[in-house]
């Protein structure tokens, strides 16, 4: 069985999607986000959608748009809780909000495989949910993304979590591995999270499909002897079986899954959220 199925929680609920979008619950506040993997027909009709939610993202082009208040006073800003992690939500022109509700398994996986002792790498690391989850067991804990103000929200996550001293690293991810690698410095768990694709400071193209298995082999030469890695795709390029025989050659004597992700609405239907890689 290929799927993995992960759920929602008190503050966050998947609570229908089709036609090209989604209907979420965070807390409180509820919002209508564009999704391309919701090709299916929705259960209940967009204008129910309307009537529920506060927010809905309009693109304007392929990368950005803006957000439609659809019930007065909602808040652009505001406070959720994954068990005893807070994260500070706001909207952005990207259509996000701060965190990827179907890596709560990951976070749990984290909880599972670090016991308080050792370090973890969290690579293209966003908002800190992993971090966080890694910092909360006492872990030494590096996080990496090449972005500041992801890097100022991530902090602001940790401090709303009760937590401190997560190490902070405003670099590129791969070329930070890299150099650790140089080092010789060696981690119990690794995370990467790396986009489908995009443009480097210096104008260079990222391509996930070409990337890949160096990103597997930085991390093979990273981990230590029993660390584990989570390996989180999204490109629709890369597809489960090339994960598998990549997986296969540089973990070789290591137990390992790989996984689609997906995660149910409440209305019933079944949303794909990419493919996962665990290395145990």
């Amino acid at each position: 069985m290929r799927k993995l199925y992960t759920s929602g929680w008190s503050d966050y609920e998947l609570i229908d999607a089709g036609g090209g979008k989604k209907l979420e619950r965070w807390g409180e506040l509820i919002t209508i986000r564009p999704e391309v993997q919701a090709y299916f027909k929705t259960d209940k009709s967009f204008e129910d959608w309307r009537n529920m939610a506060h927010w809905e993202f309009v693109p304007k082009g392929s990368q950005s748009g803006t957000w439609k208040l659809l019930k007065n006073d909602a808040p652009s800003k505001w406070t959720i809780h994954y068990k005893n992690h807070s994260f500070e939500l706001q909207l952005t022109k990207f259509k996000h909000v701060g965190l990827f509700p179907e890596q709560s398994t990951n976070w749990d996986f984290i909880h599972q495989k670090m016991g308080g002792n050792g370090k973890l790498l969290n690579l293209f690391a966003y908002t800190g949910a992993a971090s966080i989850a890694s910092r909360e067991t006492g872990a030494e804990t590096f996080h990496v993304d090449s972005v500041k103000q992801l890097i100022s929200w991530a902090k602001m996550n940790m401090m709303s979590s009760g937590l401190d001293n997560i190490r902070w690293v405003h670099e590129d991810a791969l070329k930070f591995a890299r150099r650790e690698v140089k080092r010789g410095n060696k981690y119990e768990g690794i995370v990467m999270d790396p986009p489908a694709w995009g443009i480097g400071a210096r104008k260079e193209k990222w391509k996930l499909e070409d990337k890949l298995g160096e990103l597997m082999q930085t991390a093979q030469n990273l981990l230590t002897q029993n660390g584990f890695l989570i390996l989180n795709t999204y490109s629709p390029k890369v597809k489960i079986e090339v994960i598998e025989k990549l997986a296969q050659c540089y973990f070789p004597k290591r137990k390992f899954e790989v996984k689609e992700l997906w995660m149910k609405t409440t209305t019933g239907k079944e949303l794909y959220y990419g493919n996962l890689l665990r290395v145990f």
